[in-house]
């Protein structure tokens, strides 16, 4: 996945995540806007809504909690019609499961907590900032709870969680693909396994494990071409569980 500002290239081309959001272009924190916070909870949660109009996935939300649990949802847009005019298009509701590695989550909740729970003006004061859509982080626990929007952020750590959150999406959404094509489009597997190995290799798709069972099954399938199944077998390898 690229970064903030190649946003659209990504998400377009992929992987990702359910965002209420509808808003686009810069905006301000929730803390500095005076949007009231979230209700703590039990159980720490990190939660990373994206939303922008015009992309094949315009929304996505991933809900993280501290045990790596989580949940992936997204709406990805199926055009109907070519026609400039009239294009129409429907909306295919998305809602899976994730596990994220211990050191991912542990990144993560990190982060959040020293970025003060997101309770802080997380955007840019720069102007004449592209449009790279409309994102939320939020924070909710016994220690604390905050959340703030950006389009696109000066704050180190902001970034840093973004493109994490960004490489997630791409990982899901590429499961996605791999599925359909495995089914429907088999040449085109070659190329999408090109793309995600590149993804991989630039830390842009994160968390493979989440895919692993459609990496297995066309790691498995004699029936493709060689170097896609061990494109699939040698991404089974590199992100297999360490041994205890």
């Amino acid at each position: 996945m690229k970064r903030q500002a190649g946003l659209g290239t990504i998400l377009v081309a992929a992987l990702t995540f359910c965002s209420g959001a509808s808003a686009s272009g810069m905006l301000q924190s929730a803390a500095a806007s005076g949007a009231s916070t979230p209700a703590p909870s039990s159980s720490p949660t990190v939660t990373f809504d994206f939303d922008r109009n015009g992309l094949q996935v315009p929304r996505f939300t991933i809900v993280l909690h501290e045990d790596g649990s989580g949940t992936y949802q997204a709406e990805e847009a199926e055009r109907r019609s070519a026609d400039s005019v009239l294009q129409q298009v429907s909306v295919k509701k998305i809602d899976r499961t994730i596990s994220l590695t211990a050191e991912t989550t542990a990144k993560i909740f990190q982060a959040a907590r020293a970025l003060n729970h997101f309770n802080l003006f997380c955007g840019t004061k720069a102007k004449n900032i592209a449009d790279t859509g409309k994102k939320t982080l939020t924070y909710s626990g016994a220690d604390g709870a905050g959340s703030c929007t950006y389009n696109y952020s000066d704050e180190k750590g902001v970034s840093t969680l973004t493109d994490t959150f960004y490489a997630i999406a791409y990982t899901m959404d590429v499961g996605r693909r791999l599925d359909f094509e495995r089914r429907f489009d088999r040449l085109g597997l070659d190329a999408e396994m090109l793309a995600l190995e590149h993804a991989v290799e630039a830390k842009n798709a994160l968390e493979l494990g989440n895919i692993s069972v459609t990496l297995r099954k066309i790691a498995d399938d004699s029936e493709l071409m060689q170097r896609v199944r061990m494109k699939a077998a040698k991404m089974l390898e590199q992100n297999a569980p360490a041994a205890q």
